[in-house]
């Protein structure tokens, strides 16, 4: 007789098709269909193309994880409330998605959070703790924290919040149906994993690549080990929306199944990529969407037609300057 962990391994964790569909029907009450195109670079090493969620109301993809996760939830959780954990963008999309469904938010914010990204849930009507990366990264992995009580709203490893994320790739099938590969930046997995897993169902020959900045890959260790690796002399950087400090098993669980690799890119690529967004598209990119472009532009997710997902555009304007005019 099969045991529970048999089982568990007999069936490997999947977002399911059917999950995927009917979070479409839910996340434009509070997402928006956002724009694709060409990237205006002729010295690109083949077809780069943007899928821009910075267009979205809360400058960032997280709003549609955010609001299908929140909207599936019971009446007796939306009464305690809710919380989550960020580096800012799932704090806008959780605290947006709370204020639809008039639920109480509190979030836990890492303080390398930009003001950009504090300001947006200030006004959302969250209330707002920060503490250090260490602190929240625990409480990310152990999913509670002493200061919250009510409903813990995870920022990327949540089936409900992942299938919200994985819209962003059916939008790209469609408007892109020749697409090659897809690169998206990698914090925890929930975007990346969202897309690939859309892509597994309708177009498998499409490979998708996380992306990752140097000082922070622990994905492109786990990958190279066979197994979620603690990323060694982990640093903080203006690449502050991907490239956590490890890579949770369970998130380990869908990214080995379903991602064809990390490509890391140099912090200095990053900021080359986001000046080629500005000065090219007009697209003001925070750092993990740039570092997704990045990946694309070295090349290394193939040739054919590439898709590089600008996850976000929260930076506070005078650190994006610096960067783009350096």
């Amino acid at each position: 007789m099969a045991t529970s962990s048999t089982l568990g391994q007999l069936q490997p964790r999947t977002i399911p098709l059917e999950s995927i569909l009917a979070a479409r029907q839910r996340v434009y009450q509070a997402a928006v269909r956002t724009p694709l195109v060409r990237l205006y670079y002729d010295d690109a090493p083949c077809e780069i193309y943007l899928k821009l969620e910075s267009f979205q109301p809360i400058g960032s993809f997280k709003i549609r994880g955010a609001y299908n996760a929140v909207s599936l939830l019971k009446p007796e959780d939306r009464a305690r409330g809710v919380w989550t954990i960020s580096a800012g963008n799932a704090a806008q999309g959780v605290a947006f998605a709370a204020k639809l469904a008039g639920v109480r938010c509190e979030v836990l914010v890492m303080d390398t959070a930009p003001a950009a990204k504090l300001d947006a849930i200030r006004r959302l009507g969250a209330s707002i703790r920060q503490a250090p990366m260490d602190e929240c990264w625990t409480a990310v992995v152990e999913r509670t924290h002493p200061a919250f009580d009510g409903v813990f709203v995870h920022p990327f490893d949540d089936d409900d919040f992942i299938a919200g994320n994985a819209t962003c790739g059916l939008e790209i099938l469609e408007d892109l149906p020749d697409v090659t590969a897809i690169v998206a930046g990698f914090g925890g997995g929930g975007l990346s994993c969202g897309i690939a897993s859309a892509t597994a169902a309708l177009k498998p020959d499409v490979k998708v690549f996380a992306a990752e900045p140097e000082t922070a890959a622990p994905l492109h260790l786990s990958f190279l080990k066979g197994s979620a690796q603690k990323f060694p002399g982990w640093k903080a950087s203006f690449v502050d929306g991907c490239g956590g400090k490890t890579v949770l098993p369970s998130m380990w669980a869908l990214a080995s199944r379903l991602l064809a690799g990390s490509i890391v890119t140099s912090l200095d690529e990053c900021r080359q990529a986001m000046t080629i967004a500005a000065a090219r598209n007009h697209i003001i990119c925070e750092g993990a969407a740039a570092c997704a472009i990045a990946a694309g532009l070295s090349g290394k997710a193939g040739n054919g037609k590439i898709c590089c997902v600008v996850s976000g555009g929260n930076i506070d304007l005078s650190k994006f300057a610096g960067l783009v005019s350096a």
